[in-house]
């Protein structure tokens, strides 16, 4: 799809109206979408439906995709594009979606999520769900994977996604590959912060700190304040103080 023609549809979809039913779906599944403030929560369900009807969404194992599967899917994407723009999901195409985990030709074990290099996310409903229902937990497959598809929008999975400003990738690159080798090493203030699974390498640590930043603010933000400002400085949240 060119630019120009994206942008066509986008214009001629955000003219739809917004699903009543979704915001039912919504308060019932999505907890952060409470605490939006009404400005942020007008531009958030635009980019929502824009999402939910621009990207195909796929059944596999069984999984029906319904409308509020569609809706609560596209909210933890959206979630993390609020203050940027909804061309960081340009190259994403489709969203496969299975009820509970599940297996992948190229894994060993059960899988939650994936993010795949041409285009597609898989999620579990299941992950999802519980993703959403404890927000504090540090534990949330569908942000990890969408922080994927944001860290792949400029050419790579390397854990640096396409900043706001080129002045900003000096410091990134120095907060980050701080704090990754740190987690590597098992220091024990990062692990507090962030799961193991983020030592693996750059992509992931990014993906596993997208996930703390949102689900632990506080203790990122006391204990490794430098990497918090970073990502507050690329996805314009203010977790920590509710914004």
């Amino acid at each position: 799809m060119t630019g120009l023609f994206r942008q066509l549809r986008r214009r001629r979809l955000a003219r739809r109206p917004f699903p009543p039913d979704w915001l039912g779906y919504l308060d019932a599944r999505v907890p952060f979408f409470a605490r939006l403030s009404p400005a942020l929560r007008e531009d958030f369900l635009t980019k929502l439906k824009l999402f939910a009807w621009e990207k195909e969404f796929i059944g596999a194992g069984g999984m029906v995709i319904t409308d509020e599967v569609r809706a609560v899917v596209s909210a933890t994407a959206v979630q993390l594009v609020v203050h940027l723009d909804l061309s960081y999901y340009d190259r994403l195409r489709e969203v496969i979606v299975y009820p509970d985990a599940f297996l992948l030709p190229d894994r060993t074990g059960v899988v939650l999520g994936e993010a795949k290099n041409w285009g597609t996310v898989i999620l579990s409903w299941q992950a999802v769900l519980s993703g959403l229902q404890d927000p504090e937990d540090g534990h949330d497959t569908a942000t990890h994977e969408f922080a994927h598809v944001l860290d792949r929008a400029d050419g790579a999975f390397d854990g640096t996604p396409k900043l706001r400003s080129y002045s900003h990738y000096r410091a990134w690159a120095v907060v980050m590959s701080e704090h990754f080798h740190a987690l590597q090493e098992g220091r024990s203030v990062e692990r507090q912060v962030m799961d193991d699974y983020g030592a693996v390498n750059e992509a992931e640590f990014f993906a596993v700190a997208t996930e703390s930043f949102f689900e632990r603010p506080h203790r990122m933000r006391e204990l490794t304040p430098d990497l918090y400002e970073e990502l507050k400085r690329f996805y314009g949240w203010d977790p920590a103080s509710g914004t």
